[in-house]
C-alpha cells in the first residue's frame, strides 16, 4: 500500500480525519442515546434494567463480531470504501429501529446499527496509521476521538429536547438521513490509498496473524485493561449514568440529562487533553504504556467513589469521571506502534472485537445484577445494587492495571 509523501496538516485533517470524524460523531450519538431514552423505553415496553441492559448492549455483540472482518477490508481494501459501506448499514438499523414496536424488534434494529458503525474507530486508526508519522498518532487519535465525545455530547440535552417535541423514533429517522448524509461525504471526500484486489497476503494468513497475535505477550498484557478500562466507562457513560443519577441521585429525567450534558463534555475534553498530554509526556520520554497506567489508576479512584455513592449528583464528580473514564484508549496508538503498518487493521480490530464483546456483558451484567434488588414502588432500584455492580468493576479493573503494570520495565517502548 503507498504512503502520501509529507502530507499537509490542513490536508489530512480536512481530507482525512474530519469525513471520519463525522461518522464517528454518529457512531458514539447512537451508542449513547439509550442513556436518555432509557425511560421511554421502559415506559413503552414496560420492560426492568435486565432487559433494558441486553437491549442497549446488542449494539455491542454484533460491533465487536464485525471487528476481525472490518480489519481485513480495511487492510485489503482501504478505509474510505469499507466505512462508506458500513454507515449506509447503520441508516438501516436507525430506520428499523424508527418502526420497530417490540422488544426484539428493537434489540434486532439496535445489533444491526452497531454492526454499521463498528469501523467507526478502525476505518480512522487505519487512517492516521496511512497518513501521519507514528510520534503523531497519539496526538491525531485524542483529536479525532473528540468527535466520539461530542457525539456523546449531542446524545444528552439535546436529545432530551426532541424526545420531548417529537418522540424516539423520530429522532432515529433524523439519524438515519445523518447516516447516508456521512456515508456519501466519506466516500467522496477521503483519499483512497488502497489498492484493491488480491495484492498481499491472502485471508488464510490474515486469519493466521490474528492467531498469531491472540498469542503475543503484548497483546495478552494489553487486553484486560483495555477490555475493563473502556468497557466500564462506555457501559456507565452510554446507559448506566442515566439510571444511576436518578435512582442514587435522586434526580428528575431532565435533571440527570444535563448532569450527562456535563459528563459528556468532560468526555469530549478529555479525549482532547489525554492526546495532547501524552504527545507532548512522549517527547520527555515518558512512553504512552506509562501515560496510560497513571491516568487509569486516577479512573480506579473515580469509579470508587461513584460506587460508593459519594456525591452522586456532583458535576464535579462527574466531570472527573468523564475526564477519564476512556483513557485506555491510548490503547490504540499502543498497540499499532508494536506492530507493523500494514497489519494495523487487523491489529486494533482484534482488541476493538475485544474490548466491545466483553463490554456488551459488562453492560448487560450490571443489569443482570442491579436486578438482584427489588424495585421501590416508584420503579427506583436501591443504592446497594448499583455499589456491588459498580464496586465488581473498580476491583476488576484494579487488578487489570496490575496486571498490565507488573512488567513495565521488559515491555518495549511504544
Amino acid at each position: 500500500m503507498p504512503v502520501p509523501v509529507n502530507p499537509g496538516t490542513a490536508f489530512v485533517a480536512g481530507r482525512v480525519l474530519f469525513p471520519f470524524a463525522c461518522g464517528y460523531f454518529l457512531s458514539y450519538l447512537f451508542r449513547s442515546v439509550n442513556a436518555v431514552i432509557a425511560p421511554n423505553l421502559q415506559a413503552d415496553l414496560g420492560i426492568g434494567a435486565g432487559d433494558l441492559g441486553v437491549l442497549t448492549a446488542a449494539y455491542f455483540v454484533t460491533f465487536a463480531a464485525a471487528q476481525l472482518p472490518v480489519g481485513i477490508l480495511l487492510d485489503r481494501f482501504g478505509p474510505p470504501r469499507v466505512q462508506a459501506g458500513l454507515m449506509l448499514i447503520a441508516a438501516l438499523g436507525a430506520v428499523a429501529f424508527a418502526s420497530a414496536d417490540s422488544l426484539p424488534m428493537l434489540a434486532l434494529s439496535r445489533a444491526l446499527i452497531g454492526l454499521g458503525v463498528a469501523g467507526g474507530l478502525m476505518s480512522a486508526m487505519k487512517a492516521i496509521a496511512i497518513w501521519l508519522p507514528r510520534e503523531r498518532w497519539a496526538l491525531a487519535n485524542g483529536a479525532f476521538m473528540t468527535a466520539g465525545g461530542l457525539g456523546a455530547l449531542a446524545a444528552t440535552v439535546p436529545v432530551e429536547w426532541g424526545l420531548q417535541v417529537a418522540g424516539w423514533p423520530a429522532l432515529f429517522w433524523v439519524l438515519a438521513a445523518l447516516s447516508v448524509l456521512s456515508a456519501i461525504f466519506i466516500f467522496l471526500a477521503v483519499p483512497d490509498e488502497a489498492r484493491p484486489g488480491h495484492d498481499g497476503p491472502g485471508l488464510a494468513a490474515q486469519l493466521r496473524d490474528f492467531g498469531s497475535l491472540l498469542a503475543d505477550i503484548r497483546f495478552l498484557k494489553l487486553a484486560p485493561v483495555s477490555v475493563v478500562g473502556m468497557g466500564s466507562g462506555m457501559a456507565i457513560q452510554t446507559l448506566w449514568s442515566g439510571p444511576y443519577l436518578r435512582d442514587v441521585g435522586g434526580l428528575g429525567q431532565g435533571a440527570a440529562a444535563e448532569i450527562q450534558l456535563v459528563l459528556a463534555v468532560a468526555l469530549t475534553a478529555g479525549f482532547t487533553l489525554n492526546g495532547i498530554m501524552a504527545d507532548r509526556l512522549q517527547r520527555l520520554g515518558v512512553t504512552l504504556a506509562q501515560t496510560m497506567i497513571w491516568t487509569t489508576a486516577l479512573y480506579v479512584v473515580c469509579l470508587v467513589v461513584v460506587a460508593a455513592g459519594l456525591f452522586p449528583a456532583s458535576p464535579l464528580l462527574w466531570v472527573a469521571f468523564g475526564l477519564t473514564c476512556l483513557t485506555t484508549v491510548l490503547a490504540y496508538p499502543i498497540s499499532s506502534a508494536d506492530f507493523p503498518v500494514e497489519k494495523s487493521g487487523r491489529v486494533n480490530a482484534l482488541l476493538n472485537a475485544v474490548v466491545f464483546g466483553l463490554t456488551f456483558v459488562i453492560q448487560a451484567g450490571i443489569g443482570w445484577i442491579i436486578d438482584l434488588w427489588p424495585q421501590t414502588a416508584d420503579g427506583r432500584y436501591p443504592a446497594a445494587a448499583y455499589q456491588w455492580s459498580f464496586g465488581l468493576l473498580a476491583a476488576l479493573l484494579a487488578a487489570t492495571l496490575a496486571w498490565y503494570a507488573l512488567p513495565l520495565r521488559a515491555r518495549p517502548r511504544s
